[in-house]
């Protein structure tokens, strides 16, 4: 049996130090063209296509190895929510044709061995740092360079710097007194071992029901002694309907991919799925009932992402489609009082992102599994034993913290980035994000964004919407180099009229109504108790069209020199 540890980090140290770093990856330029900081799905796509326009290119990577997303999140039932062959990169149809995914929805292993295999393929990992965490980033305006510092001490200075952090890559504990008592093993989902982990036989407690904590609950309730779920908020959630991928599935998707890759630049999310252009009170009580039975048979997001028009912008319209998902909730849990509990009360269906899952409600039929609403009787404290509410002691051998993460924001949080003046970025956006383009921030010359705020990427089916600003930044960065242009940087006014127009498009929007990552809640964060608009809501297309012109018009909004 594994020795107790205590909080999540300690697990995560522990297991660093017995990680070493892959034989292959290159040693670090001092003086390179271009940082990248993250070499997950943005920062090894950016790196190879800076690569190609001559760039001199350093990546740092905390992780030990490449991944970003995909190798943290390695808890049980990790997997896609959008169509495996929607997800891969497109920009290599040699990649396309070689890769066969599995499943419709494919597991993390099987999508980290997919982020290696390009990187191998490309001959990515030179230019890769592993085990260096950027501590901060500070432009110097005498040499127009930025300086970043690892948490080694070591420094690097580079003419660009862009960030490929991931929105959801600044994990979060609760605020619960104790935390580092708890004598068993605790793990955060985002920090798991890499190691094998029993749950044969254990008294397990997961907190949180989020899209993390649907996956890990129904994937482990089968296999622990027992599991007790800490529920605060459920959530909306809808079947994700997945199987493997037949041979001649295979096919037809390889002989596609053209045609798929066109249909899900036309889509507001990347995704295969688009609205119904008809209102919800435009068909009959029969015909909506039975569309709506058909969408929650089909895989994927079909049930959020191409429902009726109207369903998340009008309350009456909302009211009818969570109505029909709380039914099937009561439907699939046994005991009403535990499914009522399951139920959402305080935000309507699709306004905060739809866990999918698989057998999720079902799990809360088991004799081994067990729920409780904090919300009637709170988590006091943890105990070196295990977990005290008020009205009960409980006892683990494994607590498992499905707790979430400071989203889009909170990972430019943890870096020190200082600008002109020495203006510290989480000073500039503490009471909200200010961008352009969500690509850039005034005042922090040469330094882009890559799925940061105000950015239709954390709003999308992720990679497609990588690609774009990538291939945007790499335009810019064309740009830069064929006219001899040593800095540029976004406007003020720019970036205020962004900054607005992100505003504007979330008015109307159900989901800038209620609490959520997207909205800037997170409790288990101090100061993360007011609603910021993090997201643009225009949809892929329009984005997309928003940067084209800015390019076509030599960068508007932009000063270039």
């Amino acid at each position: 049996m594994a020795p107790a540890l205590a909080a999540p980090e300690r697990v995560d140290a522990m297991n660093e130090m017995r990680r070493t770093m892959p034989a292959n990856s290159g040693p670090a330029l001092t003086e390179p063209d271009v940082i990248i900081i993250g070499a997950g799905i943005s920062g090894l796509y950016q790196l190879y296509r800076l690569r190609e326009l001559g760039y001199g290119v350093q990546v740092f990577e905390t992780g030990s190895d490449l991944g970003g997303t995909w190798y943290w999140n390695r808890y049980p039932g990790a997997r896609f929510d959008s169509e495996s062959y929607t997800y891969g990169y497109s920009f290599s149809d040699e990649l396309l044709q070689e890769w066969s995914w599995s499943e419709h929805f494919a597991p993390q292993p099987e999508t980290l061995r997919y982020l290696q295999h390009v990187a191998d393929r490309f001959d990515l990992r030179r230019h890769i740092q592993f085990n260096s965490r950027v501590v901060s980033a500070h432009f110097n305006e005498a040499s127009q360079r930025w300086t970043v510092t690892l948490d080694t001490g070591a420094q690097h200075n580079c003419r660009f710097l862009i960030t490929a952090l991931g929105p959801l890559s600044a994990d979060t504990l609760p605020r619960i007194p104790g935390v580092e008592s708890f004598s068993g093993q605790s793990f955060h989902t985002y920090r798991w071992p890499h190691e094998p982990v029993s749950f044969a036989g254990k008294r397990v407690a997961v907190i949180g029901t989020g899209a993390t904590g649907v996956q890990v609950i129904q994937t482990i309730a089968s296999e622990v002694g027992s599991l007790t779920v800490f529920q605060r908020t459920p959530n909306w959630c809808a079947p994700l309907h997945n199987r493997p991928i037949t041979e001649e599935e295979q096919s037809q998707i390889k002989g596609n991919y053209p045609a798929l890759f066109a249909l899900l630049r036309t889509t507001p999310g990347c995704y295969i799925h688009n609205a119904d252009p008809r209102s919800v009170f435009e068909v009959t009580p029969e015909e909506r009932e039975a569309f709506w039975e058909q969408r929650y048979a089909e895989p994927g997001f079909g049930i959020w992402q191409a429902n009726y028009r109207d369903i998340l912008t009008d309350p009456k319209a909302n009211a009818l489609i969570s109505d029909f998902i709380a039914r099937k909730i009561r439907q699939r849990v046994k005991d009403p009082a535990v499914a009522e509990k399951l139920i959402p009360k305080n935000h309507g269906f699709g306004t905060r992102r739809v866990p999918l899952e698989t057998r999720y409600f079902e799990a809360y039929n088991r004799e081994n599994v067990r729920l409780v609403d904090i919300n009637e009787t709170p988590i006091e404290r943890i105990t070196p034993k295990g977990i005290k509410t008020s009205d009960a002691e409980y006892e683990f051998d494994m607590i498992i913290y499905a707790t979430g993460f400071d989203a889009i924001t909170g990972a430019f949080d943890r870096i020190e980035f200082r600008g002109i003046g020495g203006q510290l970025l989480k000073d500039k956006w503490a009471d909200g994000p200010k961008t352009y383009l969500g690509l850039q921030s005034a005042g922090f010359p040469n330094m882009l964004t890559i799925v940061g705020p105000h950015n239709a990427s954390t709003r999308c089916n992720i990679p497609r919407c990588i690609e774009q600003n990538v291939e945007w930044v790499t335009d810019l960065m064309r740009h830069v180099r064929d006219n001899g242009i040593n800095r540029f940087e976004a406007t003020d006014a720019a970036e205020a009229e962004w900054s607005h127009h992100i505003e504007t498009l979330a008015e109307g929007m159900l989901y800038a109504q209620i609490d959520s990552w997207a909205t800037g809640i997170n409790r288990n964060v101090e100061g993360r108790d007011q609603r910021r608009i993090l997201q643009y809501q225009g949809g892929a297309p329009a984005y997309r069209e928003k940067c084209d012109a800015v390019a076509a018009q030599g960068y508007a909004g932009m000063k270039l020199s």
